[in-house]
């Protein structure tokens, strides 16, 4: 059952459609479709991550950088919210999770406006000083 699993995964991606649709869920590959949905879920709590670390990244260099803040900054601060709040509205139950995402995606934000910029990390906050409505919220640049 797994051979076209690990042969053509889009064509099992159909065949496994196509089965449940037919009601043949006997026929179904199981294991593997449990194994790809969950695989789901945990790549959009990845890339909800990600989108954060670069958002914030980009709000700490605006912030600590005021005389380089440039169009590009704010574009890809925007972009970001933008990709956030879509996902966010896709998967309304990551909401819940956003505040303890804010907080571990801090310290790689840190790391790499650190990295880019070039200032010192005694610089920046230890903690996140952006609330999570502020950080998604069109037009705020600390």
């Amino acid at each position: 059952m797994g051979m076209l699993y690990n042969s053509d995964f889009h064509a099992w991606t159909q065949e496994q459609a196509a089965l449940l649709k037919s009601g043949r869920l006997s026929d179904v590959d199981i294991n593997n479709l449990i194994e790809e949905i969950e695989s789901m879920g945990k790549n959009e709590r990845r890339e909800l991550k990600s989108r954060l670390v670069i958002l914030i990244m980009h709000l700490l260099k605006w912030q600590m950088q005021p005389e380089r803040q440039s169009n590009s900054w704010k574009a890809t601060i925007e972009t970001q919210r933008f990709q956030i709040l879509e996902l966010l509205e896709d998967s309304p139950s990551l909401k819940r999770e956003l505040e303890a995402f804010v907080n571990a995606a801090y310290p790689k934000a840190k790391r790499l406006a650190i990295l880019e910029t070039g200032l010192i990390r005694d610089s920046f906050p230890p903690e996140c000083a952006y609330d999570v409505d502020d950080i998604l919220r069109e037009g705020f640049y600390p």
